[in-house]
């Protein structure tokens, strides 16, 4: 009996919510970037670095691509420790917010809780 896919199952809520971030950040990303740019260009590129990686995995898990998936939540866990840790330790470094800035309080913790999700997800099913 072969196994579902990754993105079956508790799966689906896992590539919803991935897909939510992606269009969310990616459409901050934009605008931000369009707009006031000069003001805090670390920020907004780092927001939309995190909307490439959230369409990835959202592609990822939607395709059954473990290995991808696995590696954009890897980018995506060290990227909110690193730029969680940054944006606490010099806040003046990131003037504006970031999806990833204090561990992502500005999403409610979310960006800090998914990819210890997605990869406990991706890691039982072997």
């Amino acid at each position: 009996m072969s196994e579902p896919a990754i993105g079956s199952g508790p799966g689906r809520a896992l590539l919803a919510v991935y897909g939510v971030f992606a269009l969310a950040a990616g459409a901050r990303a934009a605008v931000q970037i369009a707009t006031r740019f000069e003001e805090a260009p670390l920020a907004y590129a780092l927001s939309a670095f995190a909307s490439v990686v959230y369409v990835v995995l959202t592609v990822a898990l939607a395709r059954g691509n473990r290995r991808l998936a696995l590696v954009a939540c890897g980018i995506e866990l060290a990227g909110v420790l690193i730029v969680g840790t940054l944006s606490m330790a010099d806040p003046a470094a990131f003037p504006h917010a970031t999806v990833w800035s204090g561990y992502g309080s500005g999403y409610v913790f979310i960006p800090l809780v998914l990819p210890v999700i997605g990869l406990y997800w991706l890691l039982r099913r072997k």
